[in-house]
């Protein structure tokens, strides 16, 4: 724990971005966990006689075209938004991780056929193969979850069968053969625990692309339904009043989707950093 703790500090002080990257993540997470009590309006209450007030000291982000306070739903859209990203990245990796891990150890006719059915879905483009998911599944979160999850999941099991593929016949792989432990035991105490560095830096750099598919679904209107405070459903409302000079509708839910993609893809380069060797020396 030690060590850990010692290689995190050195990474940290050798790249003030990765300084920047906690600071971004510990703002979204505590904007998601708390912000829903923190905000000073309903973020469904409208208010026709508000609608579209430039920001102020009263409303921080102005209102929208309903009078609803832009603060408190794009506050509030946080923990949606991450809910999302974060259970289509766990469902991502938890089946890639497997599939890719048997694939790279069993080899022969599974590594075969799971692997051109991976290049065929590779083949087609990621978001509208997502949009086509959402739409045979409904608008629905969990539709936008699994779609998400359905593009993200070539990632990680061309990435476990890669590594796995490098260690099945490592020394300590045949010495767990020779005492007798089944493919399944390997699989799972000796293969998967030691592939689990790459994969979870993997998966910090699916975070941000997982908000940004969640919220252009949303946007494209195949995604979370209105009125719920959502990021990509107040860049779609706001844009039709870009033109007549109304640019808080689109601008800070933009922001806060920006933040969120720029956060996580730091964090990715930081937990590479972190989880490399080199970095111990």
């Amino acid at each position: 724990m030690g060590e850990r703790l010692r290689v995190a500090r050195h990474v940290l002080a050798g790249n003030p971005l990765n300084l920047l990257a906690l600071a971004l993540l510990a703002l979204l997470l505590g904007a998601a966990l708390a912000g829903p009590s923190l905000v000073p309006f309903d973020p469904l209450a409208t208010n026709t006689r508000l609608a579209l007030q430039p920001p102020s000291a009263a409303h921080w982000f102005g209102t929208d075209q309903l009078g609803r306070d832009i603060l408190s739903r794009v506050v509030v859209a946080t923990r949606l938004d991450l809910a999302i990203a974060a259970a289509a990245v766990l469902l991502s990796l938890s089946v890639g991780a497997v599939v890719g891990a048997a694939m790279g150890y069993f080899g022969g006719p599974l590594d075969r056929g799971v692997g051109r059915a991976v290049d065929v879905l590779m083949a087609f483009p990621l978001f509208a193969l997502a949009m086509g998911v959402v739409a045979a599944l409904g608008n629905s979160v969990s539709s936008v979850v699994y779609a998400t999850a359905v593009i993200n999941l070539p990632f990680y099991i061309r990435l476990a069968r890669a590594e796995v593929a490098v260690r099945r016949n490592l020394g300590y792989i045949e010495a767990a053969r020779v005492g007798g432990s089944s493919h399944a035991r390997i699989l799972r105490v000796f293969l998967l625990p030691n592939i689990m560095a790459p994969l979870v830096v993997q998966a910090s750099l699916n975070l941000g692309w997982a908000v940004l598919n969640a919220a252009g679904l949303s946007f494209i209107g195949l995604g979370v339904r209105a009125p719920t405070p959502e990021w990509g459903i107040m860049v779609a409302e706001g844009a039709q009043f870009i033109v007549s000079g109304q640019w808080w509708l689109t601008l800070f839910p933009g922001l806060a989707l920006m933040l969120a993609v720029f956060c996580f893809n730091l964090l990715g380069d930081g937990l590479r950093d972190m989880l490399d060797p080199r970095s111990r020396t």
